[in-house]
């Protein structure tokens, strides 16, 4: 049986691994058009969303989008 803090710690640990997805996603293909990247995660979250991780990976200076290119600037691993 699930603690309550198992319980609680559950929708983190799903949003932690969608944001490591798409930032894997981007790392790997070096660089993608932004709307060809949505049009692949449409199904599983809202523009909304999908422009939240965005802007952390901005903000993180990890990608960089300029005219809806969105570009890998962070480490290589």
């Amino acid at each position: 049986m699930a603690t309550s803090a198992e319980v609680t710690k559950q929708p983190y640990d799903a949003v932690l691994a969608t944001i490591c997805a798409v930032t894997d996603a981007i790392r790997d293909l070096g660089s993608v058009p932004s709307g060809e990247l949505y049009a692949r995660l449409m199904d599983r979250m809202s523009r909304q969303a999908y422009q939240g991780i965005l802007d952390a990976l901005t903000r993180a200076r990890l990608i960089e989008v300029k005219n809806h290119l969105i570009t890998w600037t962070g480490p290589r691993s």
